[in-house]
């Protein structure tokens, strides 16, 4: 990081902008860094926005409040509150600053016509969210999803809350520093409170608290509610890298997830051999961990959205620090994405190589293109094209990019189907 210390004092953002004057109206790019809601920041060496913004871009980075300091509820919070509803601080923050682009931009030469929303992670995650929720409406014109979205079957990756299982997370967290009352919290040091998060397994993220987040995402998106605007997003061919496995131990890990669906699972995640069962492992875990939520939405925007949406893998595999990667390497991990996005390989001590430049300029090119124009193709680009139920064109992200046919759809259909009916189960159906 290049902040000097953690700090509450952290409501704020970075430009970048390459424009002359105030009339340039430059398209807009809004960075939300992940870290699962309660790390990270965005002056991480890797968000340095310097290419990005050259390639014609204002791009902000924003910050917003982590943990416990940003997503706790409460029902003292909750009744205080005009909206009567606590917990989603964070999300707010970065409604606020969206809001503060939207009002001051101009000044910086940016277009507040045309903003851009992306984020990798839990800050894709917070993408999927902006687009459901209300508060968000009519602040930005496109978004991209970099490996993560608010749509599971129940559990799945930071899971939405009720309000009212968060605020009794909150109560729970309260006794747990000997604090009575919102009062006693809020005199309490944040390094305490933050102290007491990490010795406990509570998880303090977005939650439903029908004032942010009015509806599952699942639902507004189905519905067709959600912000329509063209969605560029996909995921990373190997989100986890899960260790070697047997084929014996791997059936036996898919007979537990997949007991009423054993076959299926057998054809998606084929086991023949250990070797075998070892990338389905992989792909298992990374399904998920991220893919499956990432594919949902892509496929939910697309069939209710109204507007274009761009799917791909990125699958370009990152070299050691003193090499190239093993060869038996199973693909791209999460969030090695990043430095490509930003074209900052330099943040990162690694035996970078020409296809390794040659990716973070295709990537840099997409993004910015997509900014612009909502549709990420330019010329000297490997033709992309729009997600479509009849064409289902990828865009496979490395030192050979090209557009190719879905594949694994089987795996995904496993998993909907999976999470339907845990939904419905969920629901009283």
């Amino acid at each position: 990081f290049r902040s000097a210390a953690e700090s509450e004092d952290c409501l704020s953002l970075s430009v970048w902008t390459p424009a002359k004057a105030a009339a340039d109206r430059l398209p807009v790019m809004v960075w939300i860094h992940g870290g699962g809601f309660f790390s990270g920041a965005s002056d991480e060496g890797r968000h340095e926005g310097s290419i990005l913004a050259s390639k014609g871009v204002v791009l902000v980075a924003l910050n917003y409040r982590l943990g416990v300091l940003g997503f706790l509820a409460h029902p003292e919070l909750t009744a205080e509150s005009s909206a009567k509803a606590s917990g989603n601080y964070g999300l707010l923050d970065q409604v606020a600053a969206l809001q503060w682009i939207h009002d001051n931009i101009a000044s910086f030469g940016g277009d507040a016509g045309r903003v851009t929303i992306f984020g990798e992670s839990a800050g894709s995650f917070s993408v999927s969210a902006l687009m459901a929720s209300p508060l968000a409406r009519g602040l930005f014109h496109r978004a991209i999803g970099e490996s993560g979205a608010y749509f599971s079957g129940g559990g799945g990756t930071l899971p939405l809350l009720s309000l009212a299982a968060a605020e009794k997370n909150g109560k729970d967290l309260a006794t747990a520093v000997g604090a009575s009352s919102i009062a006693d919290l809020r005199a309490r040091p944040a390094a305490a409170l933050i102290k007491v998060q990490g010795q406990n397994s509570t998880r303090f993220a977005p939650i439903l608290d029908g004032h942010v987040l009015t509806a599952d995402p699942w639902d507004v998106f189905a519905a067709g509610r959600q912000s329509h605007v063209p969605l560029l997003a996909g995921w990373n061919s190997a989100e986890t890298k899960a260790g070697p496995t047997t084929a014996a131990a791997f059936l036996s890990q898919l007979t537990r997830q997949f007991p009423d669906d054993i076959s299926a699972a057998r054809l998606a995640y084929p086991v023949s051999t250990d070797r075998e069962a070892t990338l389905s492992a992989v792909a298992l875990a990374s399904d998920n961990f991220i893919a499956y939520g990432t594919w949902k939405w892509i496929e939910t925007h697309a069939a209710t959205g109204g507007s274009p949406v761009y799917r791909y893998l990125f699958d370009q595999i990152v070299p050691t620090a003193t090499g190239n990667p093993p060869p038996d390497d199973p693909g791209a991990a999460h969030a090695s994405d990043i430095e490509y996005v930003f074209h900052a390989l330099e943040s990162k001590k690694l035996a970078w190589r020409p296809a390794d430049q040659h990716v973070a300029d295709l990537m840099t090119s997409y993004w910015t293109n997509f900014a612009k124009t909502g549709n990420p193709n330019g010329a000297g680009l490997p033709e992309w094209p729009a997600w479509s139920g009849a064409g289902r064109q990828v865009m496979r992200l490395n030192a050979q990019a090209k557009a190719e046919p879905e594949s694994h759809r089987d795996r995904y259909e496993l998993q909907d189907a999976v999470a339907k009916r845990q939904r419905a189960k969920a629901a009283g159906h």
